[in-house]
């Protein structure tokens, strides 16, 4: 019995799950990241392949890191598996090494997880901290792949807390070309439908280069070699399919039935089976493991040492018998780790009622005397997690609040959320509460719904927040119920529900003087307003609140006022004052240091010199932005929105596929919802150029464009504006109609040349489109974008550029964007002038104008475009170059008759065969035949198809 290994030497079956973590190594050292989701039951063995596969790939030159996720009961502890790895990173480099892989400063924000790295930084903002913290992450891995290739261990996410998630999923997008594989193990008997995990796993296999594998139990003939392993013979054949049927394959109980000689009858229970085998031991190593189940799965010598009283000799000699029999293993540090969290579980569950709680509470009170007898960071959750096993309501109220302040500092704002609400859960039983956090219960619920705001959790917040209000009284308290109310606005923005202006007018009305309360407010409404389009009213507004931090020193708050009266001058399309009042807060920012504000007046500007024209420049300044975000650690939250601004430069400059590749490498980073539909948009209007309508749809149903009302002129405009695209690609140019004339041109907040003089331009090739099937509405509309287009201001050249195109000029407007160097736009300009041509006879002219558009069409594979020059070169017989002409991304459009022509016209206008035959004074029979032979010609099936086929390639103009 005791001469006889608890644990196979032999490593046991599993060929085709050790290849297939071989093959995503194999991957991520081609440079293209690749990571494994292992999941099985308890006991399955995950843990044993994953070692025998990290010491191969170790052996194979990898540099291999292993962190593990903690249980501790219902809350988890935050970043637990990262702050391993960083803690094995400095034993084995030293702190100062692991540094000088980040950029300047960044070790910093590292210091909020590992006191090495000295003091943690003082930016706390919400909005960009925890954002910050993950990109130091992914840039220390990506440094250390550069060495040698990665393998990331991360054991038990299914204990993973939501900061820890949301990091591995950040990780899982990003980690593209670095050498790093990222191995993660849980327990899939534990996934019920609910729990946390389940979605993530979902997100994380849809990544490319993320292998799923479900490691199964042992065969008959693979228990057998476990146990010839372990018993250092080869087995009766009869205790073989006892154990076998009795284990069902899993290695942990075949360990266990061991156990059990000959004679020994087999347990009636999996309970009874793992804690066998430590019922065996001497009762004193039995006491003291029940003492250390209570401590979790892994605990120090010194921290077992104080809550059991025994000294270290008498420790160690309580121990030895277990560590004999491999029920403990001895890890770094001088600790104790369960050999599986199984055993550790079985062993806690034979605690008695008095046992389970003095035990936790014995834990609390050392680790509370001494808080380096746990990890560092890890006292305030560990005693919290303690006091609430051993249900005192006191402490555990009190070490709750204690646990919810340091999770802040670590950005783990779920789970402060979690600690929060055990205050809120267990104040009615402390009688005074209040004096013993020093905190009233109305803090505790504006401190989670902040929490909750920032963790992206809106409808938990929304219900702290009004529980909030309903305890105070706005006539004692007005500043405190106006921040709630801003709270509210800014949760009911995000869930795109109504009311928020309404929740922003009132907490204005709740700080009438000028104080810096009322500047904060000022600062929301007005910048909501200016979105909504009431730019007048935002601008007054937020002059005054900006008046009002300039009087008591607030530069940051000046700033950022800057920034929202920018916005202001954006939307009216005076661009040059909105590059100076961008610069203003930009030098603002850089006299702070502040990366967040330097960050967004450089993004502003990106927008503002593409709008005056400037793409060129616009791309370079952007380039600059996010190498700059990425060394401040903000490229999620602000690098992507300057990204998002590249792109829509890029989309300018007709880069179409370089607009395409930076809006998805943006929307990789998990960017926030507004910034990943506005990546989504420019994606599309790609798409539109290029004629992809299936992208197009799915983008504008990703934004709720058919659904939802925008209540932001931005996002508005730019719906509208790839709606009616949709449609006329779609040859639907009745609806591209409907969605153009309930489009509302404000002259006053429409200047902005990408925004409303975009606008107007699409609304006119809408009426174009539309002219032959609904002459009158077409002509009605377009005399109204007229007189819009001649009260708009036109201080820059893109809005010149539009204008002329709009009035009719289109050789003006080509070479205007000739000179901007936006080719998309002057080939369209060259085919409505090459039209104008035509209508007026000038065959040399068409000739000239579409011969040059052309090349450019077919440059961009923007494929419509292509069509529609390809077409009237046909009706007006003008040769285009024969290498252009045969180009495969182009075809030619087929040569219909001129009685087919006409069928297809009215068919195109929505008409029956019976009409049809009514206009054409032909029977039904014979129009039944001409749409046969007018749908083979085309390639469709459907009439609908037809219909759009004609248009696209302008078969019926």
């Amino acid at each position: 019995m005791m001469g006889r290994a608890a644990v196979s030497p032999v490593f046991v079956g599993r060929e085709a799950e050790l290849a297939g973590l071989g093959e995503s190594f194999e991957q991520a050292r081609k440079n293209a990241a690749a990571a494994v989701l292992l999941g099985g039951e308890a006991g399955v063995g995950k843990t044993r392949l994953v070692t025998c596969f990290a010491e191969r790939a170790s052996a194979d030159g990898a540099h291999v890191l292993t962190g593990g996720c903690v249980e501790l009961s219902t809350e988890g502890l935050a970043y637990a598996p990262f702050t391993a790895v960083l803690r094995q990173l400095v034993r084995e480099q030293g702190s100062d090494e692991v540094a000088a892989l980040l950029p300047d400063g960044a070790a910093r924000d590292l210091a909020r997880l590992l006191p090495e790295f000295g003091e943690p930084g003082g930016d706390a903002e919400s909005e960009t901290a925890r954002a910050r913290l993950f990109e130091q992450i992914l840039t220390l891995l990506e440094r250390l792949a550069e060495r040698r290739p990665v393998v990331l261990v991360i054991e038990d996410i299914h204990w993973a807390d939501r900061s820890s998630r949301d990091l591995i999923a950040f990780l899982s997008r990003n980690l593209r070309t670095a050498p790093v594989l990222m191995v993660l193990t849980y327990r899939s008997d534990d996934l019920h439908r609910q729990h946390p995990l389940r979605p993530v796993l979902a997100e994380l296999g849809r990544v490319d280069g993320v292998l799923r594998l479900d490691l199964p139990r042992l065969t008959r003939d693979e228990v057998a070699a476990q146990m010839a392993g372990i018993l250092g013979t080869t087995p009766e054949f009869a205790k073989v399919g006892r154990v076998y049927e009795r284990s069902e394959g899993i290695p942990l109980f075949v360990e266990a039935l061991l156990d059990c000689d000959g004679e020994c009858a087999f347990p009636d229970s999996l309970h009874d089976l793992i804690i066998g085998s430590v019922e065996q031991l001497p009762d004193e190593t039995q006491r003291v493991l029940r003492v250390a189940a209570a401590g979790g799965i892994r605990v120090g010598h010194a921290l077992l040492s104080a809550v059991t009283g025994l000294s270290d000799p008498d420790l160690e000699d309580a121990l030895r018998p277990a560590v004999a029999a491999n029920v403990l293993q001895v890890a770094d540090g001088r600790a104790y780790v369960f050999r599986h969290a199984l055993i550790r579980e079985a062993v806690h569950d034979e605690l008695l009622p008095g046992e389970h709680v003095r035990m936790h509470a014995r834990f609390a009170e050392e680790i509370e005397k001494d808080r380096t007898l746990v990890p560092p960071g890890r006292a305030a959750i560990e005693i919290a997690h303690h006091w609430y096993s051993a249900r005192d309501d006191l402490w555990a109220l009190v070490s709750a609040w204690q646990a919810a302040q340091k999770a802040a500092k670590t950005f783990a704002y779920t789970e402060k959320v979690q600690l929060l609400e055990r205050v809120l859960t267990l104040w009615g039983k402390v009688p005074d509460a209040e004096a013993r956090i020093g905190a009233d219960y109305t803090t505790v619920l504006e401190q989670a719904s902040e929490a909750a705001y920032a963790s992206g959790e809106n409808d938990r917040g929304m219900k702290f927040v009004k529980a909030a209000l309903a305890e105070l009284d706005e006539t004692a308290e007005p500043e405190r119920v106006a921040e709630l109310v801003v709270r509210l606005s800014q949760l009911k923005i995000s869930k795109r529900r109504p009311g928020a202006l309404g929740d922003l007018r009132h907490a204005e009305r709740l700080v009438p003087e000028p104080g810096l309360a009322r500047a904060r407010v000022l600062a929301r409404l007005g910048s909501y307003l200016m979105f909504q389009g009431e730019v007048t009213e935002g601008t007054s507004l937020t002059r005054e609140a900006l008046d009002i931090a300039r009087a008591h020193g607030e530069e940051a708050l000046e700033a950022d006022l800057l920034l929202n009266l920018a916005v202001g001058h954006s939307i009216t399309g005076d661009m040059e004052r909105t590059v100076a009042v961008n610069e203003t807060a930009l030098a603002i920012g850089e006299r702070l240091g502040s990366g967040r504000i330097f960050l967004r007046a450089l993004a502003n500007n990106v927008d503002a010199l593409n709008n005056l024209g400037r793409s060129a420049e616009a791309v370079e300044r952007a380039l600059e932005g996010e190498r700059l975000a990425k060394r401040y650690g903000l490229y999620r939250v602000h690098g992507t929105f300057i990204a998002n601004n590249r792109a829509e430069a890029l989309e300018s400059l007709g880069r179409f596929d370089e607009a395409a590749a930076a809006a998805e490498h943006a929307l990789a980073m998990d960017p926030t919802l507004r910034t990943r539909h506005h990546l989504r948009r420019i994606r599309a209007d790609v798409a539109a150029a290029r004629g992809e309508t299936d992208l197009l749809r799915s983008v504008l149903a990703e934004v709720d464009a058919f659904t939802a009302e925008e209540e932001f002129t931005q996002e508005l405009t730019a719906n509208d504006r790839l709606r009616m695209a949709l449609h006329l690609l779609e040859g639907e140019p009745p609806a591209a109609l409907d969605v153009a004339e309930r489009v509302e041109v404000d002259t006053g907040i429409m200047n902005k040349p990408q925004l409303g003089w975009r606008l107007l331009s699409v609304v006119a090739g809408v009426c174009d489109a539309a002219a032959a099937v609904a002459p009158e509405r077409a002509a009605a509309l377009r005399a109204r974008t007229g007189e819009a287009a001649a009260a708009m201001t036109t201080d820059n050249p893109v809005s010149e550029a539009y204008r002329l195109g709009l009035t009719g000029d289109h050789d003006a407007a080509a070479a205007a964007w000739e000179r901007l160097d936006r080719p998309f736009p002057r080939a369209v300009s060259l085919l409505q002038a090459a039209r104008a041509a035509a209508a007026a006879g000038d065959r040399e002219g068409v000739a000239v104008r579409l011969r040059t558009a052309h090349p450019v069409a077919l440059a961009l594979a923007a494929r419509p475009l292509a069509a529609e020059i390809e077409a009237l070169a046909r009706r007006t017989g003008t040769a285009l170059s024969p290498a252009d002409a045969q180009s495969p991304e182009t075809p030619g459009a087929p040569a219909l008759t001129p009685r087919e022509q006409e069928v297809l016209r009215l068919v195109a206008q929505g008409r029956s065969n019976r009409d049809i035959a009514a206009e054409l004074f032909i029977s039904a029979k014979t129009v039944s035949v001409h749409v046969s032979n007018i749908l083979g010609k085309l390639g469709v099936s459907t009439r609908g198809e037809a219909a759009a086929a004609a248009h696209r390639l302008a078969l019926i103009g």
